[in-house]
């Protein structure tokens, strides 16, 4: 642990840490093309450049323009280009207007990222201020976030370029088999949720807190591609009586018939990947899918999506990891949830409004990033992330 080794270790580890996540980021962008850097093809959808500065901007706003001593901006534009959503910060450019940015350059920003870092390595060299570190660290799983980000937006970019690119060969994030099959029966019982102890933690997490569960039975085992193919053929996308009413008018409205990057060739399923267009493999779990599909494909089982509460308890004995997974749960505070002061406090809390809690991290989550307790959430209609399903029932049935 950091808060046992000398100061010269504490100093050095930290250094490392944070050389080790800016690096990772710079690696996941080896393979683009200069091109591949700027398209913004949808509102929710961030370029790759915008996520390289983003990452940068934070460690500049939220540490160095505090901490650092005579510290200079390295440009006083880039609080307004990549500020995301702090409105304590100051304004910012609207986020449909990221792709927009050709200006500044690729360079510019390869340049900003290693004034930063240069900065950022004298101060960690030079102090051993506790807050200081709290928001290092806070940063560095900020940045490991955008990691993940930037191979959902990637994908969602390449994945409409008719040519379907490879990203990289042998990079396929959708081909993980499940391990176990059945369904794990948990007693009914008062469970603890949420984070405790000294790691890493967002505040969405806190409020360790006591809640009553019924006896459920939830599967050890993500739904497939080919139990998803199985509901596609039973006309599963074109029967109301399966789907919440909103999610029926998003089928409608937007004419979904399969997951997101699934294609119709020449009668076979195929599905574009980061090493380009794939057959659909049936035994895969299935990915891409949103909580909107995810609550249809439970209602054709005649079962349910956990709750997060549920998922949490029972995440011991799962095997998780390899995909995001829907949990029927709204995004909501735990008891007695507060949001830091300033502008941190906008990190979470603000969004818990119509969104879904999903848990158990992705093939696409950064190394050292997943945890049982992490609430990661989205609106039921999203499907560029790299989520899955996993069913549940109550005992009885």
């Amino acid at each position: 642990m950091i808060a046992d080794l000398t100061p010269a270790n504490k100093i050095l580890e930290k250094t490392e840490r944070y050389l080790s996540v800016r690096h990772y980021s710079e690696t996941q962008c080896k393979p683009l093309l200069i091109e591949d850097y700027i398209p913004q093809p949808v509102v929710f959808i961030s370029p790759p450049k915008w996520h390289l500065g983003h990452t940068t901007w934070f460690f500049e706003e939220f540490i160095l323009k505090n901490y650092y001593d005579g510290y200079r901006l390295f440009d006083d534009n880039f609080s307004f280009l990549f500020n995301s959503y702090y409105n304590t910060v100051g304004k910012r450019i609207m986020r449909a207007d990221r792709g927009n940015l050709t200006r500044p350059g690729v360079e510019k920003i390869y340049d900003y990222r290693k004034y930063v870092d240069e900065h950022m390595e004298k101060l960690l060299c030079e102090t051993e201020d506790e807050n200081l570190w709290n928001l290092l660290v806070l940063g560095l799983n900020h940045e490991q976030q955008h990691q993940e980000l930037f191979l959902t937006d990637l994908k969602y970019i390449l994945g409409h370029n008719p040519l379907f690119p490879v990203y990289r060969e042998n990079y396929d994030l959708t081909n993980q088999q499940n391990e176990s099959e059945g369904f794990l029966k948990i007693q009914e019982d008062i469970y603890e949720i949420g984070h405790s102890g000294k790691g890493f933690c967002y505040d969405n997490e806190l409020g360790k807190h006591k809640v009553f569960l019924h006896e459920y039975e939830i599967s050890k085992s993500l739904v497939t591609n080919g139990e998803l193919i199985d509901f596609i053929n039973d006309d599963g996308y074109k029967r109301f009586d399966l789907w919440l009413d909103e999610g029926w008018t998003w089928v409608n409205e937007n004419k979904i018939s399969a997951p997101r990057y699934w294609h119709l060739i020449d009668g076979r399923w195929h599905q574009y990947t980061l090493a380009g267009l794939k057959p659909v493999k049936n035994r895969n779990m299935l990915s891409h899918i949103s909580f909107y599909e995810a609550m249809a494909f439970a209602e054709w089982k005649n079962m349910r999506l956990p709750t997060e509460f549920e998922w949490e308890v029972a995440s011991a004995a799962l095997d998780w990891g390899k995909r995001w997974e829907w949990t029927g749960s709204a995004y909501s505070p735990y008891p007695g949830f507060t949001k830091p002061p300033g502008a941190v406090g906008e990190y979470n809390g603000k969004f818990m409004v119509k969104q879904i809690v999903l848990r158990g991290g992705s093939s696409a989550t950064s190394p050292g990033h997943s945890r049982a307790t992490y609430r990661n959430f989205f609106h039921p209609h999203f499907q560029w992330q790299y989520s899955g399903i996993r069913l549940a029932k109550n005992h009885s049935l």
